[in-house]
């Protein structure tokens, strides 16, 4: 059996459609059910669905062979995962933002609030700049409005929720988006039935963005 983890949620049935265009299609996935696991044994085939945080671990554990998460996942989890092809789904960008207008003085320690921990940490190091990294979980945006930091990383789509805060992209670190993950092992013992599945998928990709 080919294991397949997918993210639970909106993103994660737009993938499955793309699988299921490819001809990696599961009989029950498109049903309402509370079932986590979908397996066409004849066809070799079973999908899983887990929280979006947890497909890289999944796969990296070896409990998937592959797997579909998002770029920024990845990042922040340096999982130890092949990153076999982009989606192109769920584009979005990673970012700092703050109030506009804002700027570090040269020598400062800069205070950033964000989910994204190791993305900040190593994007400031790269800059040679201080930072103090405070860990949030939610409303990321009222941190620089409180006074808690001075700018904040998060992801960013449209920007609505910065405007709606005064708030502005102050730049852009990397751009984030889905991408078909394998585990290492599984990917040498089915090296065949992966690179089909990517290659099957790739097709699928491209037509969508012509």
């Amino acid at each position: 059996m080919l294991n397949i983890a997918l993210a639970k949620g909106r993103l994660g049935e737009e993938i499955y459609s793309m699988f299921e265009e490819a001809g990696y299609g599961v009989s029950g996935m498109r049903e309402k059910t509370r079932k986590l696991i979908f397996s066409d044994e004849q066809r070799g085939l079973s999908y899983f669905w887990v929280k979006p945080s947890d497909v890289a671990i999944y796969v990296e554990r070896g409990a998937a062979d592959i797997g579909v998460a998002g770029k920024d996942i990845l990042l922040e989890s340096g999982a130890d995962v092949f990153e076999i092809l982009d989606m192109r789904k769920g584009l979005c960008r990673m970012s700092v933002a703050g109030p506009v207008g804002y700027s570090s003085k040269p020598g400062e320690t800069i205070r950033v609030a964000t989910k994204f921990v190791n993305i900040a940490s190593e994007f400031y190091a790269s800059k040679y700049q201080d930072a103090d990294i405070i860990r949030l979980n939610g409303s990321i945006e009222l941190a620089p409005l409180l006074g808690l930091s001075d700018v904040i990383v998060d992801i960013v789509e449209t920007g609505n929720t910065l405007k709606a805060n005064n708030l502005c992209e102050l730049e852009r670190i990397t751009d984030i988006s889905a991408w078909l993950i394998a585990n290492k092992a599984s990917y040498r013992f089915h090296a065949a039935e992966i690179r089909k599945l990517a290659n099957d998928l790739e097709r699928i990709v491209s037509g969508k963005e012509v």
